[in-house]
C-alpha cells in the first residue's frame, strides 16, 4: 500500500469522477484507475462504485476512507511541520453551498491570507449533500452549509453556527414589489421564480413555502451566486437567507433588493462543518478561527436577525 493510492481515492471522492480527479492530480486517468484498483485488490474490497455519471465511494469504501484519512492527516501534519521550516504551507479545502460569500466567506479568507500568505485556500461550490459527504470522507477540510431548524448532521461532524438569519425575497433593484415593505407568498407566487435545484436547503424551503401551488414560471439553478445573477438580470425573483444577500456587490450596487416574507418566522443557520479528529492541522484550525471571527463581526453590525425579525413581525 502506498500513500499516493490513498490520495488517489480521496481525490476521486472530492471531485466526483476519475477524469476530474486525474486532471486535479495531473496524472493520466488510466494510471489513477490502476492505482485505485491495486488498492482495492490489496484490501479485498470494492472502494468505488463506477458509473457513467461518475465514480462514487462505495459503502465499504466509506467505512475504510475514515481510516485512510487519518493516515493522510498524519502525512499532512508531517508536511506542515516541514513546510513551517521551509517557509511553505499546505493548502486548505473548503466546500460551500455558495452562501454568505460577501458577508462572511470572503472576509474570513482575506483575514486568513493576511496571516498565512503562502497557504492556498481552495473553495468548491457544491450541493449540501456533497459538502457533508466530502467533509466526512476527508476530501474537504471545512464545509459551509445552510441548515433549517430541525435539520440533523452525522455525529462524526463537528458543527459551529456562524450566523442565524431569515429567508428573504430577492428582487431586481427596480422591481415594482420593492415599493412593498413585505411580500406575501401569493405575490411571490405570481412572479417568475428562480429556484435552487434539489439538494440545496433553499429548494426545500421553497417547496414548503409554496406547497402544491408553485409559481407558474420557474427557473432552476445551482447555488445562491447564480441565483442572484439571474435575479439581477431580471429573470425572476428568488428566496435566500438574508446573510447571503447583505453586503453582496450586486446589492450594494442597487441591482438587488431584499424584502421579508409576510408572517414567515423560519430561521436559517449558516453552519461551519469539520470532521471530528484527534488533531486538527494548524492551517485548518486558523481558517476555522477566521470564519468564526468574520461571522462575529457581521453579527455585530446588526444587519441580519434583528432587521429581518423586526420586518417580519416576529
Amino acid at each position: 500500500m502506498r500513500l499516493e493510492q490513498l490520495e488517489y481515492l480521496a481525490a476521486v471522492v472530492q471531485h466526483g469522477s476519475l477524469r476530474r480527479a486525474s486532471e486535479h492530480l495531473h496524472i493520466s486517468q488510466p494510471a489513477l484507475s490502476e492505482g485505485v484498483g491495486k488498492l482495492e485488490r490489496e484490501l479485498g474490497v470494492v472502494l468505488l462504485d463506477r458509473r457513467r455519471s461518475g465514480a462514487q465511494i462505495s459503502p465499504a469504501g466509506r467505512e475504510l476512507l475514515r481510516h485512510m484519512t487519518d493516515v493522510l492527516d498524519a502525512a499532512d501534519r508531517l508536511r506542515e511541520a516541514a513546510g513551517d521550516q521551509s517557509g511553505t504551507a499546505r493548502g486548505v479545502r473548503v466546500g460551500t453551498v455558495s452562501t454568505a460569500t460577501a458577508s462572511v466567506v470572503a472576509p474570513a479568507i482575506r483575514a486568513y491570507q493576511d496571516r498565512r500568505r503562502t497557504t492556498v485556500v481552495e473553495v468548491l461550490d457544491l450541493p449540501h449533500r456533497q459538502v457533508v459527504d466530502r467533509v466526512l470522507g476527508g476530501a474537504l477540510d471545512l464545509g459551509l452549509v445552510n441548515l433549517l431548524e430541525g435539520d440533523d448532521l452525522p455525529p462524526e461532524l463537528e458543527s459551529t453556527t456562524l450566523v442565524r438569519g431569515r429567508p428573504v425575497v430577492v428582487l431586481p433593484g427596480r422591481h415594482p414589489l420593492t415599493a412593498h415593505d413585505e411580500i406575501t407568498v401569493d405575490e411571490l407566487r405570481g412572479e417568475r421564480f428562480v429556484a435552487m435545484r434539489s439538494g440545496y436547503v433553499m429548494h426545500r424551503f421553497a417547496q414548503r413555502l409554496f406547497g402544491p401551488q408553485l409559481p407558474a414560471t420557474t427557473y432552476r439553478t445551482d447555488g445562491a451566486a447564480m441565483g442572484k445573477l439571474l435575479v439581477a438580470d431580471g429573470m425572476g425573483l428568488t428566496v435566500l437567507p438574508d446573510f447571503s444577500v447583505v453586503d453582496d456587490p450586486l446589492e450594494r450596487a442597487g441591482l438587488l433588493a431584499v424584502r421579508p416574507l409576510v408572517g414567515n418566522g423560519t430561521t436559517v443557520s449558516l453552519t461551519l462543518l469539520q470532521r471530528r479528529r484527534r488533531a486538527v492541522p494548524d492551517a485548518v484550525r486558523e481558517l476555522q478561527e477566521c470564519f468564526v471571527h468574520a461571522a462575529a463581526a457581521f453579527r455585530d453590525r446588526g444587519t441580519v436577525v434583528p432587521l429581518a425579525a423586526a420586518r417580519s413581525g416576529s
